[in-house]
């Protein structure tokens, strides 16, 4: 199956609020630079040069999204979660997206420091 194909499977039956917040994300992210959306089953992932965010759940009427930094940044507003990957020197911060302005400053730093 196409990544063009799974992806359309990936966003099948979301509400548009939803689909618009996805898109306003995409577009946003768009701006940092070149990306690649890569759609498995249970996730996008998103790609610069290697992945370095995921959205893994498109609810009624949020976002949620993964972003891996290799140390944990804990001084922020916008992460409703931080876990260490067992074993590993990977941080996933977990960012919860409801509305357009969750898109902020803080977030966009957080997201051009993800994909270098």
């Amino acid at each position: 199956m196409s990544d063009e194909q799974q992806l359309s499977d990936f966003l099948n039956g979301k509400t548009e609020y939803t689909l618009g917040l996805f898109r306003f994300f995409i577009a946003q992210l768009s701006e940092l630079g070149p990306i690649n959306l890569r759609p498995t089953k249970s996730m996008i992932a998103i790609e610069n040069q290697k992945s370095f965010a995921y959205i893994t759940q498109l609810g009624k009427n949020f976002m949620h999204v993964v972003i891996p930094f290799s140390q944990p940044f804990t001084d922020n507003l916008c992460f409703t979660k931080i876990a260490q990957v067992p074993g590993t020197n990977q941080f996933n911060h977990h960012l919860r997206i409801y509305f357009e302005a969750d898109v902020n400053d803080e977030v966009k730093g957080f997201l051009k420091m993800a994909i270098i």
